[in-house]
């Protein structure tokens, strides 16, 4: 079974978190479902650098090692593989992103977020956000 070390963003604006939804893929089961920024780790890659360099690849979007703070690891089993996602939240204000790799993109709070299809690996990155009021 195939094993994927990601990073992800909680790109956090006030109250509000910023959801991106992927395009089309052979894998229905993530196929245009909703996700948090970020991507693979490289070999011996810092968590937050690899952060870093995701969101300048999807999103032309610059985001701080210290405007990065660790709120949880998810380890989660998909038919095809095994991903262990690190996510942090980084809060930022007025950012301006363009799409390189998702086909969406909205800005969600605790009232709206439950309405996106999600991929089921963010699902507790979501649970979290709500249960300790961070959106």
């Amino acid at each position: 079974m195939k094993k994927i070390e990601v990073v992800a963003a909680v790109l956090k604006q006030n109250s509000e978190v910023l959801c991106l939804q992927r395009g089309f893929s052979k894998l229905d089961y993530i196929s245009h479902k909703f996700e948090f920024p970020g991507g693979k780790v490289e070999e011996n890659e810092d968590f937050k650098k690899a952060l870093g360099r995701e969101l300048l690849e999807e999103m032309n979007i610059c985001v701080h090692e210290d405007q990065m703070s660790y709120l949880m690891t998810v380890n989660h089993q998909y038919p095809d593989f095994f991903i262990k996602m690190h996510a942090y939240v980084c809060d930022v204000e007025n950012i301006e992103y363009a799409l390189n790799e998702h086909v969406d993109a909205v800005w969600s709070n605790a009232e709206s977020i439950d309405a996106l299809d999600w991929a089921a690996a963010d699902i507790p990155i979501v649970d979290r956000l709500k249960s300790e009021r961070l959106i």
